[in-house]
C-alpha cells in the first residue's frame, strides 16, 4: 500500500512539472480553490461582461451579495442587506431591502444603497431577468433600497438578493447614463440603449473593487495562479480564518494532479470516475451536494430535420442515458425520470401526482426512436444511416466545451449511441470560453450546453432551458426553438411568458398550474434533451491546509456547488478552518 501511494505521488509529481506547476507549501492561513479564467487581455475586470475574471464560486468572496441562500432550512444568511420585506402586506408591490452599516469599499469609500441602484441600473442595461418583473430600484435613505415590482413575484427577492453589488465608484458614470436614458423613455430596444450597451461591453476597469474579505490585486494575477489577500478592513474579515486565498486557474486536466498532491483544498470540476478513486485512494474525501441541473442536447432549430419535434423525441429515446450518466461521472449523475425540464428533486414539489404520471420518462428504446422516424417517412441507407423524407442524410457535429472532462464523455457516448442508431454524429471540442459564444450565435448543429438551475423555484430551470440559448436571450437566436406552440398534451402555450408567469405573485397555486402546464409542453416537445442531473464528486482535503469539514449529514451539503456554495458560506461564516502549522 505504501510502495502504490508513493508511486502514484512520484507520478503526480512528475505531472507537475511537465505542467510547468511547481508545487506549493504554503504555512497556515491559506485556502486554495480551483477555477479556469481568461488572463487580460481576453479576461478582464468589468464583471457585467463576458469574460471577466470573477473566479466562479470565489467571487462571492469580492463582489459579495446582499445575502446567500441555505438551501437545507430555507433560511438566508444576511451579507450587505441586513433584512428586507415585502410591502404592502395586503397587495405587495416592493422589495424593500434594508443594508449593512459601517460596510467599506476596498479602496475605502463607504457602502451605501448608491452602490446597489448602480448595479441594478446596469443590470437594466445586459437585460437581467429581474428587471422582467421590475420597473424601478430607488434609494429611499443611504441604507434602504426599494425594488417596485411591475410583476409582483417571489422570484425577486432571490434574483435581488443573490446579485453581487458593484462599486458606484467604479460603475457610476455607467449607471447614472442608463439612467437618463430611462427617464427619457429609452428601452432595451431603441438604439441609444443598444449603443450604450455596446459602448458599455468595452469598459475595462484597471482592478475589482469589492466589499468582500479578499482582495483581488492584478499584480497577483498570472495564467497558473491568483492570490487573493485579505481585506482586513471587510466588515466580515474577524470571521473569516484565512489569510489568502489562492485559486489555480484550469479545467479538469490541469486540477486534477493538484489534487492528488494535496495542493487543492477544494474543487468543483467534472472529474471522471477513475479519478475519483484515485482521490479516495489517497485519502481525500469526495462530496456529493446535488447541482439541480447537469448537460443537455441542444438542437439547432434552423437545420431540418432537427427542428421536428419526432426527431428530437427519436434521439431521447435513442440514448441510454443511465450508460450515459455513468461512463461520465460514476455516482455523482443520474439520468432524469421526469424529463420535465427542473430537477427530479423538484418535481413532486411543483407537479401533481396525476401530471406526473403523464411525464414521459423516455426510456431508452430504439424501437420506438425507428417508429418515430419511420412514422414521418425516414428511411435508412444501405450504410444504416436514416434519410430523411427530403433525401438527405441524418449526420451531424455535436459541439462540447473541451475542457469539461465529464461533458465531453457525455457527448461521445452520446454521439457513439446515436451512430449505432442511424444518426451519424461526431463530436468536436471548443474551448470552454469560445462554446457559450459558436451556441449564441447558432454556429452550431447539436451542442452539449447546460439545463436547469441551482434554485428551488422552476421559473430558473425553464428560464436556462429556453431562453438562455434561444432567441429571447441578447446574445443571439441560439437554438432558435419557438416559444409559441401547440401539443397535444396542454394545447396552445406561450412557452415564454408561462415562464415568467410561473414567478408572479405570491399564490404558489397558479404558480404550480403554470409550473405543471411548463413541465408537460416540455416533456411532449423536447425542445432540449437533458441527458443527466449532476451531483457533487467535490474532493475536499482535510488537514493540510484546512479543517473543520462538517459531515456529510449536514444540510448546507444541500446547497448547489455553483450556486450559494456551501464552502464559499463556510468560509465566510468561520466553519472552515485554517491548520495551524
Amino acid at each position: 500500500m505504501k510502495a502504490g501511494r508513493i508511486s502514484v505521488l512520484a507520478s503526480v509529481l512528475m505531472v507537475l512539472l511537465a505542467l510547468g506547476v511547481a508545487p506549493v507549501s504554503y504555512g497556515a492561513g491559506q485556502f486554495t480553490g480551483a477555477w479556469p479564467y481568461s488572463v487580460p487581455p481576453m479576461g478582464h475586470f468589468n464583471t457585467f461582461v463576458t469574460n471577466a475574471i470573477t473566479l466562479g464560486i470565489y467571487y462571492d468572496l469580492i463582489e459579495q451579495p446582499l445575502a446567500m441562500y441555505y438551501w437545507g432550512t430555507g433560511e438566508w444568511l444576511p451579507l450587505l442587506a441586513t433584512s428586507w420585506e415585502v410591502l404592502p402586506k395586503d397587495k405587495p408591490t416592493n422589495l424593500r431591502v434594508y443594508l449593512r452599516k459601517g460596510v467599506k469599499w476596498q479602496d475605502g469609500k463607504d457602502f451605501t444603497s448608491k452602490d446597489v441602484v448602480c448595479t441594478f441600473q446596469l443590470a437594466y442595461l445586459k437585460n437581467w431577468a429581474v428587471w422582467k418583473y421590475i420597473d424601478k430600484v430607488e434609494a429611499i435613505d443611504d441604507y434602504t433600497v426599494n425594488f417596485h415590482m411591475s410583476q409582483p413575484a417571489p422570484v425577486v427577492e432571490r434574483y435581488a438578493l443573490r446579485s453581487n453589488i458593484r462599486s458606484a465608484a467604479v460603475y457610476g458614470t455607467w449607471a447614472d447614463k442608463v439612467a437618463d436614458l430611462m427617464a427619457k423613455g429609452k428601452t432595451l430596444d431603441s438604439k441609444e440603449m443598444k449603443a450604450l450597451s455596446v459602448e458599455f461591453d468595452q469598459f475595462r476597469p484597471a482592478e475589482m473593487i469589492g466589499t468582500g474579505p479578499f482582495i483581488l490585486d492584478p499584480k497577483n494575477l498570472t495564467e497558473a495562479e491568483v492570490t487573493l489577500t485579505k481585506f482586513a478592513g471587510a466588515w466580515n474579515a474577524d470571521k473569516v480564518a484565512f489569510d489568502r486565498l489562492r485559486v489555480v486557474n484550469g479545467e479538469t486536466a490541469t486540477v486534477t494532479p493538484l489534487v492528488l498532491a494535496k495542493e487543492v483544498d477544494y474543487a468543483t470540476h467534472g472529474f471522471p470516475p477513475a479519478t475519483v478513486k484515485q482521490f479516495q485512494q489517497e485519502g481525500i474525501r469526495i462530496l456529493r451536494p446535488p447541482l439541480y441541473s447537469g448537460p443537455a442536447i441542444y438542437f439547432n432549430n434552423d437545420i431540418y430535420p432537427l427542428n421536428r419535434v419526432e426527431v428530437r423525441r427519436a434521439i431521447a429515446y435513442a440514448i441510454n442515458r443511465d450508460e450515459n450518466a455513468v461512463v461520465s461521472l460514476g455516482e455523482s449523475a443520474k439520468r432524469q425520470r421526469y424529463m420535465a425540464g427542473f430537477s427530479d428533486n423538484l418535481v413532486p414539489l411543483w407537479v401533481s401526482e396525476a401530471a406526473m404520471k403523464k411525464l414521459n420518462p423516455y426510456d431508452y428504446d430504439l424501437k420506438k426512436a425507428e417508429a418515430l422516424l419511420t412514422g414521418i417517412g425516414f428511411k435508412r441507407g444501405k450504410d444504416g444511416v436514416w434519410v430523411t423524407d427530403k433525401g438527405t442524410r441524418m449526420e451531424y457535429e455535436m459541439i462540447v466545451p473541451a475542457e469539461y472532462a465529464d461533458w465531453t464523455a457525455a457527448a461521445e457516448n452520446a454521439a457513439n449511441q446515436l451512430t449505432s442508431f442511424g444518426i451519424k454524429t461526431t463530436v468536436r471540442g471548443i474551448t470552454y470560453t469560445q462554446h457559450p459564444q459558436e451556441v449564441h450565435q447558432s454556429r452550431f448543429q447539436l451542442a452539449v450546453a447546460g439545463w436547469g438551475a441551482a434554485n428551488p423555484h422552476p421559473h430558473f430551470s425553464f428560464y436556462a432551458d429556453l431562453f438562455t440559448y434561444n432567441y429571447p436571450y441578447e446574445q443571439g437566436k441560439g437554438m432558435n426553438f419557438p416559444l409559441q406552440q401547440k401539443t397535444k398534451v396542454v394545447g396552445d402555450i406561450d412557452m415564454y411568458q408561462a415562464t415568467l408567469d410561473c414567478a408572479v405573485g405570491f399564490n404558489v397555486a397558479p404558480q404550480k398550474a403554470l409550473v405543471e402546464k411548463l413541465s408537460l409542453a416540455f416533456n411532449e416537445l423536447v425542445p432540449i434533451v437533458p441527458l443527466w442531473e449532476r451531483y457533487g464528486n467535490n474532493p475536499a482535503v482535510e488537514g493540510v491546509r484546512v479543517t473543520g469539514w462538517p459531515k456529510d449529514s449536514d444540510p448546507i451539503y444541500k446547497n448547489s456547488a455553483y450556486a450559494d456554495n456551501f464552502v464559499v458560506m463556510m468560509i465566510m461564516e468561520g466553519i472552515l478552518k485554517s491548520v495551524s502549522k
